[in-house]
């Protein structure tokens, strides 16, 4: 008889990332999120908060923002109160993100930090918004919205400022009210945030917010074919513009509207995102 063979037990392997900018070697953990986790659940309803802690000198070097992040100073973390999970964002993902989001577990809010930082973030190629273009959270447009007027505040929400409030007034009253209000225009003639040419005030907006990714432009496209009646542009376009319509009909309050829209486009981005590849048939019998 031979000596028995046992089988192996081999150490399970950790996962390391070396830093395109720092050169250094870093270990995944268990409160860490990757650059690529994270965007994937930006633009959906599932998105963390993310505060950028990073210090302001670093910052200026490069005032830019992760999609949906908010700068919040390191010193002040024990102040945070809000619920929900959160995301804490520095330049290299190391001392300043890591003790912020330790003291936020430890008060029993649920806190990771980005790996390897704002560094990584940027290394990855993903979107970044420059902090100066960011308006404040208040946002006037024309009542009645059908569908620019609904894609812009999701847009805005998803990808830019998550605690953004929309106005929606009769028209001759949206530089009025934004005037009076301090709140920011759009999709009416005139303002930054509008129609430039055959382009709608949501592809201004993926233009402005520098958020240039492959899904964003495929439902700026389904967009703007549905909003300016060019159903050549993408054969979704229908589909989008009878659902509009029919949520248009169903409310009487705009805010009630946007709040219902806001379920349509997510699902709009998921499609663009992840399944335009995906069909659907009756199998039909003998099939």
């Amino acid at each position: 008889m031979g000596t028995p063979r046992h089988p192996v037990r081999r150490q399970p392997k950790v996962r390391t990332l070396r830093h395109k900018t720092t050169g250094c070697f870093t270990m995944t953990g268990f409160t860490e999120i990757s650059p690529t986790a994270l965007m994937r659940l930006i633009g959906t309803p599932d998105a963390p908060t993310i505060l950028d802690v990073c210090i302001d000198d670093y910052f200026a070097e490069d005032p830019r923002l992760i999609p949906t992040a908010r700068r919040f100073p390191h010193s002040r973390i024990g102040d945070y109160e809000d619920e929900g999970p959160v995301v804490v964002v520095c330049q290299k993902g190391r001392k300043l993100s890591h003790g912020a989001a330790a003291l936020l577990r430890a008060k029993g809010i649920a806190a990771e930090s980005l790996e390897g930082g704002n560094y990584a973030w940027r290394d990855a190629g993903l979107p970044l918004i420059p902090a100066a273009v960011i308006p404040a959270p208040l946002w006037v447009t024309r009542h009645r919205p059908k569908i620019d007027r609904i894609a812009c505040p999701w847009l805005i929400r998803r990808f830019v400022d998550p605690s953004a409030q929309f106005l929606f007034v009769p028209p001759a009253e949206v530089l009025a009210v934004a005037e009076k209000f301090d709140a920011t225009p759009f999709d009416i003639e005139g303002v930054a945030f509008s129609h430039e040419g055959e382009r709608c005030s949501f592809d201004t907006m993926l233009t402005t917010f520098k958020l240039d990714t492959p899904a964003l432009q495929t439902m700026a496209t389904v967009i703007r074919a549905a909003d300016t009646n060019r159903h050549d542009l993408a054969p979704e376009a229908a589909g989008l513009l009878a659902l509009s319509v029919g949520l248009s009909r169903q409310f009487k309050d705009d805010t009630a509207q946007l709040e219902a829209g806001m379920t349509l486009y997510d699902a709009l981005y998921r499609w663009a995102r992840d399944g335009q590849g995906e069909g659907h048939d009756w199998p039909g019998v003998g099939k």
